[in-house]
Formats: C-alpha cells, structure tokens, sequence
C-alpha cells in the first residue's frame, strides 16, 4: 500500500471497524424487516391420501402396441395466420379409432419430444397428433394461455375430419403448462371428447415455481438465505401469467378427465394439484374424472427421465380406448400413495420501493454513478484544465480507490442474477450439486461486505482528503457522488435481498 493508498485510514482501524459494523447492522435488519418473507408451512395430510387404494388392474392390462401405422406431415394454420407444422400417426388397422392431440409444457414446445409415446399409441390403436407450439404470441415474459387453448382447437379439428377417426372420441393431452391449456381449449368447443391432463399443477405458476425451487434447494442444501434472495426477485418480477388461476376453467369442464402424477416429480406440489383438481371439477358438477398416482414417475411420467413408468402407457391407452365407459371410474383417486412436505405458498407481490421498475432504476443509477466520474475527468483533461498540486497528490489513491469500488459492484450486479439463473436452471433440469450453490452463495455474500468496507474507507478517504486541504474540481466532485451514490445505493439493494443477513 502506497503512502496515498493510506489516505482514509488515518481515522483508525478501529473506528472504521465499528463504523463498518454498525452499517452492516442496519443493511441486515433492512433484509430481515421489509417484506416479503416466506415461510412455507408443512402440509397437513388429507385423510383421502393417507393410503391410496391400488389402481384398478383393468385400467393397466397389458397393450398390443403392434399394429403397423402411418405417418404424415401437415400444416394446420391458426386464427390468427400462424402455421402450425403436425405430424399425424395413424393405425393401419380398418374402422375408427379414438383421437388425441399432444400440447406441449412450457418452453419451446416441439412435436419431436412427443415421438415416443405417440407412435406407441398410434401402435395400440389411437392416432396421434403432435405439433410445434407457435412463437408468435408466446415468449419468456408474456404467455396468453387463452391462445394457445385456440391452437389446440383448431388442430384438433384437423383429427375430427379424418375418415379413421371417431370424431366422438377425439381428446387433448397437456403435460404441465399445457394443464392450463387444455381446460380452456375444453370450454372454448365441445368438439374435445375429452382431456388428459399430466402432472397438472392446477395452482397458480408462482405458486407452483416457488415450491418446486424449494424443493431444489432443500435437495441441494442451500442456506436459508438463498431461499430469501430468490423469493424477492421472485416478488419483483412482473411476468403477466404468473398469476394465472386455472381453476375456473376446470369448473367448466364438462369432459371426461384423466389426471396422472408421478410420487417423484419434483416441479408440481401434486397432492394440492390433486385436490384443487377435484374440488373444481365437484364444484362444477362433474364427476367424471380419473386421477392416478404412478409410483417412481418425476414430471414426464419417466423414472428419473429415462423410460417410462410403468402402467403410464399402458393407463392412457386403456383409459382413452374404453371411452366412454372408463370415464366414470370405480373409485376416483388411486395408485401410489404420494408425500408432499410442504404448501404450495404463493409469494407476495413485491412493495413499491422493490418493484422491477424501481430496482431497475437504482441499478442504472448505481452504474451512471461508476461512469460520470471517468467521463467527467475525461472531459477536464480535453480542455486542458490542471489540476492543483495539493489535489494532483490527494486524488490519485481517492481515485483508484473508486476504481475498485466500481469493479466490485459491477462484480455483484453480474454475479447475482447469475446466481438466480443458476438455480433456476438446476431447478428445471433438475440437477446441480450442493457445492456449487455454496461456492455461489459465498461469491455473492463476499462481494457485498467487500463493497461495504470500499464504501466506509471510501468515504474515510474523502474527509481525510478534505482535512489536508483537498479542493475537489466538479468532474472530481462529480466522481465522489458518483461513485460513492452508486455504491450506497447498491448495498440498499443487497440488503433488501439478504446479502447481509445473518445466518448464511
């Protein structure tokens, strides 16, 4: 440390330590006081899944998947203009046969992911509709589910006029996001003979991401704080389907509906998706529903994402070929007895002051704040202003003492939403290791308290520059509030998402 470098330590180490731990007290009381918190609570076990009753054997008698089958490529052109590229498999077998179409979770959505079971239920006698989600309409933030339920329609539609096809017996099939899909396409016509819904959520997204990112982070043994940081980015997000509540569709269903779970899906809270299924559907007057538990099965009915689980295909196709006798079930719930820990808690919206808009907006002054100064100076030595000899020798170590300081907080901006991105990503492919969410969790904790001490010597420096008789030009004064402004504004933030409190 040069003789410069040393400016602002004059004070004593001992009161910049006190002041430094004062400031981290109140930055760590702001985390734990201002709102939102989360504490999910355990769920209380419902008498009905205490013990399941075991699927009637009738609905998983082996298939004969061996008939030989077509397969075609079509087009099918939404209301809106969009082509929706198909691929239709057909069994070769004389007279007609039960229809489904397949619509997709979330993501891109491409038939190809449906090629599997859809030629094993063309094989066993069911033809099969595969499509690719459209682009247009649907993205990361804005998803219209109404949209989608009315491209489901207008391809089913394209099954209905097919001379091998009973148009009576012509269903949709949606796994996960496609679970919200498919009760709206229902209400929209009455040309949908019937729904399969897999591993419907049948709460809110918000509700359904906040479980399943705390079952993620309980699997990888991630602190508490973690948990907090993302719930309140969580909160902050302004995304217009988060939201949504699907059970109002499902109280106009009509349909038959075949509802199925895995016990080992780790993204759905399946025994209240369960529950609100059949509430909504009692709530609406029908009772033709048929909801199955499949032991082992995670979110695609597959064990651990390799084949299928057994009874899965079996269970569809002999559900969808006794239509419509199979549609009032002996007994309504049944299979694998299924454990769920903890509610499916919704997170509350995010204050004012911690909106996306105002973080934004602090974030981006926070980073005018590290830029005004450079350009500033910059903009002194163009003109070819000098700067005094008393400020030529205290304003160096000030500056680079900036310069770090700015480097840190861009560390922290880049690295938190990294972070999140991270576990989001582990949560969805359901993967990760416990040691990477730590090494992360470590970066980013570090990070701030490193940014705290930078602000309080930063600050020291300044009033030390100021006693020996430092005058500060304005691009220096303008760096001061700059860098300083920015760096108080970010700890404000770290400390309103938990990077400051106690424990890790």
């Amino acid at each position: 440390m040069t003789s410069g470098d040393r400016i602002g330590l004059q004070a004593g180490r001992g009161v910049l330590s006190v002041a430094a731990g004062l400031i981290l007290v109140a930055l760590a009381t702001v985390g734990y006081t201002l709102p939102p918190s989360f504490d999910p609570t355990p769920l209380r076990v419902d008498p009905v899944f205490r013990t399941l009753p075991p699927q009637p054997s009738a609905e998983v008698v082996p298939v004969a998947a061996t008939a030989r089958i077509s397969v075609s490529e079509v087009t099918v052109t939404a209301e809106d203009g969009t082509p929706l590229p198909a691929t239709i498999r057909a069994p070769l077998t004389p007279g007609r046969h039960p229809a489904m179409v397949f619509v997709q979770g979330a993501g891109a959505g491409t038939r190809g992911e449906f090629t599997s079971q859809a030629e094993w239920l063309a094989r066993a006698g069911i033809v099969t509709l595969a499509y690719d989600k459209r682009t247009v309409g649907y993205d990361f933030r804005h998803r219209d589910f109404d949209l989608l339920a009315r491209d489901a329609v207008r391809v089913l539609r394209e099954l209905r006029g097919r001379a091998d096809v009973d148009p009576a017996r012509v269903g949709l099939w949606g796994v996960s996001e496609g679970s919200w899909v498919v009760p709206i396409a229902a209400t929209q016509s009455d040309e949908v003979g019937f729904t399969v819904l897999v591993s419907a959520p049948n709460v809110s997204p918000m509700r359904q991401v906040t479980w399943a990112l705390g079952e993620q982070l309980d699997r990888l043994y991630a602190p508490p704080g973690v948990r907090e940081l993302l719930i309140r980015a969580m909160g902050a997000v302004d995304m217009n389907f988060l939201r949504y509540d699907g059970l109002p569709a499902l109280r106009r269903v009509r349909q038959p509906v075949l509802a199925l779970y895995g016990t080992r899906d780790p993204s759905i809270p399946f025994v209240e998706s369960s529950k609100a299924l059949t509430g909504a559907l009692t709530e609406g007057g029908n009772p033709n529903y048929t909801i199955r538990y499949l032991r082992g099965a995670d979110h695609g009915m597959r064990l651990h994402g390799g084949p299928f689980a057994p009874g899965y295909l079996q269970t569809l196709a002999n559900w969808i070929r006794g239509l419509p006798g199979t549609a009032t079930p002996s007994v309504h719930i049944a299979g694998a007895t299924p454990v769920q820990r903890l509610e499916a808690s919704d997170v509350p919206a995010a204050p004012w002051y911690a909106g996306g808009t105002v973080i934004g907006l602090a974030l981006c002054l926070a980073a005018v704040g590290y830029v005004v100064g450079p350009v500033a100076e910059m903009a002194a030595r163009i003109r070819g202003r000098a700067a005094a000899e008393t400020n030529a020798r205290i304003w160096p170590p000030i500056r680079r003492r900036f310069r770090r300081m700015a480097w840190t907080g861009v560390g922290l901006l880049v690295s938190v939403p990294a972070f999140i991105v991270l576990l989001v990503l582990f949560s969805v492919n359901q993967a990760g290791a416990w040691p990477a969410v730590l090494a992360g969790w470590l970066v980013i904790r570090i990070l701030a308290l490193l940014m705290l001490l930078q602000e309080v010597t930063g600050v020291a420096a300044v009033i030390e520059g100021l006693r020996e008789g430092w005058q500060p030009s304005r691009p220096q004064s303008l760096a001061v509030a700059g860098a300083l402004g920015g760096t108080g504004l970010l700890l404000v933030a770290a400390a309103y998402y938990g990077l400051f409190s106690f424990p890790l």
